[in-house]
């Protein structure tokens, strides 16, 4: 079984899945299956997915990253998959340099929008990393059945499913409690889950809180600032089954009292969400059936946080999401199984920015986006046929009708320096603003497996996305004023544009695996790919503005360019040593390259990450599993020059980490960054907090990354 870092991921025609245990007890692990068998045998998940045969890859969850407190970084040994930093609980992932709202992200069924016009709440920041129970990420050729409205492949997060009493078992309970600190911002945190349940019915809580300081940069421990956060959150299930059917309720709330944004000119000073979400999973004759529904509603703030640099500019949103997902399997003829859905998502947005004084920003409240709606209705119809034992087949089609509008805006002010803005207002106002895309997306993939040690799968996809509504309908121009829209964390000033056309993703994949007959000794995966994006939504210049210190951070207007994309993804590994006195040691790596740019230009498109590869020596005997992983990345220095993208140099780290199971008692120890080796990350934006505050003058400059940092933390299941 092929482990990459001790992280829970495989790989399926293009698509990985993250299959990680609960913090259930052993004995009760073979209880807390999904009560309806997975379409895929191996993987589990969404019934609409490619062919199986998947390779199930790495152990348990909290042996990989002992202490985290963000659920993204839970992916980042998936290979084409990088992180963009945001806040402590909040970074993007970034899929072959395609990230954010380009990469469909849903979370327990549930497709959630950033309700902020810093993106600094996105989806995943609302699922708690110990509350996972799998994370599936195709990343190649995405099949209709799970990805509509992007284009960069999709994100499926799954919590823990409900437990229920076992066979002969009357009643069942069973709980966990967890723990972990990190020495590089003293972070701390613990989680706490509990379940009572029958063999029909179950209810669940599971809760938890993160907290962490400022973290230390590496070499010389200078604190970074605006990188703490404070994070609460809880959650309750109710479910029942019987006799293939399965039925579950789940609520609950998230409040992040703040949570510093380095990259960012604000930070998270409030984020309180609340949501409702329902599902049904059928077994039939002809079949299966599965419906869900969602409603999530969220109260954002932003301001500047005191503690961490100077500024008053109070910013706030009230954002909802609701939908519904429907989809059915059918088989028939044998080798035949026909996938057929339909998906509605609804997004509501209001977006208003206090008045604060009797200055610029006075007397009225700026409106930013009023009444911002975005809705989506989906449908697709997907067939899979196994023709032999060697050859299978994917065809799929869909269709996303996508309707957005949004009300009339206003400034601060009507005269002296809002005078510009109000008469933005005034023509943003007069025109209309309603837009509807009519998109059309199809997949096509070929499996070939000649021989029990080879696959072959070749795969076209095109898919489509419709610009958020920040990227429509974000009106402003004035320094201030625009450059409190930036979503991107490189400090500059953005206005949107709503003629902006869908962008359109035409891609070419090729993968080639070879392993051992039985997939468990060695195996290496190689995939190539290649991107054309027809539109794709870029930015042009608009303008400059020029601090007082002589830095421009220039105004960029949204807009549409050609552009493509081609790059390789790698992964294998392989047994080293086998004793059963001491132990198992085994050899597993990525590696992952991608280059973008515009096609008229040539200009590097915006966050491309260079070459970067990890190597990960991983030993078990009995309850100790340990590893050393060693972690490459190259020098960027093929940047967004429109955007004053910092370049950053190569750096290599070595991490360290331990785990040791003892019946009820988990302990995992590791050490991130052991040489304590100072470096950026290519996908970190700017320091813009430090810069900021120390008044640096020149060109702002990358963020650093953290520090060495000594990390412990401890789970007990009963």
């Amino acid at each position: 079984m092929l482990k990459i870092s001790a992280s829970p991921h495989a790989l399926l025609s293009g698509m990985t899945i993250l299959s990680a245990l609960s913090l259930a007890s052993p004995n009760a692990a073979a209880q807390t299956a999904t009560p309806l068998p997975p379409v895929q045998v191996e993987a589990g998940g969404d019934m609409a997915s490619p062919p199986a045969d998947a390779l199930i890859l790495g152990p348990r969850l909290y042996s990989k990253a002992p202490g985290t407190s963000d659920t993204a970084t839970l992916l980042r040994d998936v290979p084409g998959l990088n992180l963009i930093a945001g806040g402590g609980v909040s970074a993007l992932p970034d899929i072959h340099g395609l990230g954010d709202d380009r990469v469909k992200t849903s979370v327990d069924g549930m497709e959630l929008t950033s309700a902020c016009p810093n993106h600094m709440n996105p989806s995943l920041s609302y699922m708690d990393p110990s509350r996972v129970g799998t994370l599936e990420v195709w990343s190649n050729i995405t099949p209709v059945s799970v990805g509509g409205d992007s284009i960069g492949g999709t994100i499926a997060v799954k919590s823990v499913p409900p437990v229920f009493a076992g066979p002969g078992e009357a009643f069942h309970t069973e709980g966990s409690l967890s723990t972990f600190y990190r020495s590089v911002n003293d972070g701390i945190g613990g989680a706490a889950a509990l379940t009572a349940a029958t063999d029909t019915y179950s209810l669940g809580y599971a809760g938890s809180w993160v907290k962490g300081r400022d973290y230390y940069a590496g070499g010389d421990h200078s604190a970074v600032r605006s990188t703490l956060y404070d994070s609460r959150n809880h959650a309750a299930t109710l479910a029942a089954q019987h006799e293939g059917q399965f039925v579950a309720l789940q609520g609950g709330q998230q409040f992040i009292p703040y949570e510093g944004f380095a990259n960012q000119r604000m930070d998270l000073t409030g984020n309180r969400g609340r949501f409702l979400n329902s599902r049904y999973e059928g077994d039939f004759g002809w079949g299966r059936l599965e419906a869900k529904a969602f409603w999530q509603f969220v109260q954002h703030e932003m301001n500047i946080l005191q503690s961490e640099r100077l500024g008053n500019m109070p910013m706030n949103t009230k954002g909802t999401d609701l939908g519904y997902v429907i989809k059915a399997e059918i088989p028939f003829a044998t080798t035949h199984t026909l996938r057929i859905g339909n998906e509605f998502h609804a997004q509501r947005l209001e977006d208003w920015w206090p008045s604060v004084g009797s200055g610029m920003m006075s007397p009225n409240a700026f409106t930013n986006i009023h009444d911002g709606q975005r809705d989506r209705v989906g449908t697709f119809v997907e067939w899979e046929n196994r023709w032999t034992p060697q050859w299978t087949t994917l065809l799929g089609a869909r269709n996303d009708t996508v309707m957005m509008d949004t009300g009339m805006v206003n400034a601060y002010g009507s005269g002296g320096m809002n005078a510009t803005d109000a008469r933005t207002a005034a023509a943003f106002n007069a025109r209309d603003r309603s837009r509807t895309d009519y998109n059309f997306d199809m997949t096509a993939q070929l499996r070939h497996e000649p021989s029990p040690t080879s696959t072959q799968e070749l795969g076209y996809a095109r898919k489509t996305r419709s610009p958020n509504l920040y990227e429509r309908y974000s009106w402003a121009i004035q320094s201030m004023d625009s450059s409190m829209n930036n979503w991107v964390g490189d400090a500059n000033r953005y206005v949107g544009d709503p003629d902006l056309r869908p962008e359109v993703a035409h891609t070419v994949s090729v993968s080639t695996a070879l392993h051992d007959p039985a997939g468990k000794d060695w195996t290496a995966r190689l995939t190539p790919y290649y991107s054309y994006i027809v539109d794709y939504i870029g930015v042009r210049k608009a303008g400059d503005f020029a601090a007082s210190n002589g830095s421009v951070f220039p105004l960029l207007k949204v807009a549409n360019h050609d552009a493509m994309m081609y790059g390789v993804d790698f992964s294998g590994g392989t047994g080293l040593y086998a004793d059963p006195t001491y132990g198992d040691v085994r050899l597993s790596g990525v590696l992952g390259w991608v280059h973008g740019e515009t096609v008229n230009t040539g200009r590097s498109l915006y966050h491309m990450m260079p070459v970067n590869a990890k190597a990960t020596v991983e030993h078990k005997l009995g309850g100790w599993t340990s590893a050393v992983e060693l972690a490459l990345v190259g020098a960027k220095t093929q940047t967004d020059t429109v955007r004053n993208e910092p370049k950053t140099p190569g750096y290599a780290l070595v991490n360290l980490r331990s785990g040791y199971e003892w019946e009820n008692l988990r302990l995992n120890l590791g050490i991130d960054n052991l040489f304590d080796k100072r470096y950026y990350h290519p996908l970190g934006g700017v320091d813009y907090a430090d810069w900021k505050s120390s008044a640096i003058n020149g060109q702002v400059g990358p963020l650093p990354a953290p520090g060495r940092s000594f990390n412990a933390g401890v789970t007990v299941t009963f």
